[in-house]
């Protein structure tokens, strides 16, 4: 495929199947691996029942591959570490993220029926001058442990609620954290 196509299907060991590209089948999946309740397993399902329309015509042993074509398309072939710290959240980043991409499209894209994902990351690449790139600007120096000037302290301290990174707590977490917080009232 030349590179300069958008792809609507993935090889995977020699045959093709078709996928889904629109960029919310794709935030789904994103959003998925995000969520600590659900096991890797239940991750990998859903990434492929996200993103191949046949699915289940996959032979078993193709899986691994499938997983690996799914991961690349979503990464736009890119090279990715994704192991590399964590600088920003799609869903708690929303509010941000969609004006941002909304100026570089020059149109609201939630109101298209349809938009390929490698299009909307190519818009995604492209932001900056926004609210979000001056966030996510202070969360990458704050987590490279550098000092915040006394503006950007200043920024930090009024939008603390958009500027921290919440913490995705498990069902059970959530339950534990409750707990605790019921005992440590009934203490004080």
């Amino acid at each position: 495929m030349p590179p300069f196509s958008l792809p609507d299907e993935l090889e995977v060991n020699e045959k093709t199947y078709p996928i889904r590209t629109d960029y919310r089948d794709i935030l789904r999946v994103l959003l998925a691996f995000d969520d600590p309740d659900l096991t890797n397993a239940e991750k990998m399902e859903l990434l492929l029942d996200n993103i191949y329309i046949t699915a289940t015509d996959i032979p078993p042993r193709d899986i691994p591959e499938a997983i690996q074509a799914a991961v690349a398309f979503i990464d736009a072939g890119q090279e990715s570490d994704h192991k590399s710290a964590r600088f920003m959240d799609w869903e708690q980043d929303a509010p941000l993220i969609f004006p941002a991409i909304n100026r570089v499209a020059g149109r609201e894209v939630r109101s298209d029926k349809y938009l390929h994902w490698w299009t909307f990351l190519g818009y995604f690449m492209e932001i900056h001058d926004s609210v979000f790139s001056s966030v996510l600007a202070l969360r990458q120096k704050r987590n490279r442990g550098k000092k915040l000037e006394k503006h950007e302290q200043e920024f930090w301290r009024q939008n603390r609620k958009i500027c921290e990174l919440k913490k995705k707590l498990s069902e059970e977490d959530k339950r534990e954290l409750e707990e605790f917080n019921k005992l440590a009232d009934s203490l004080f």
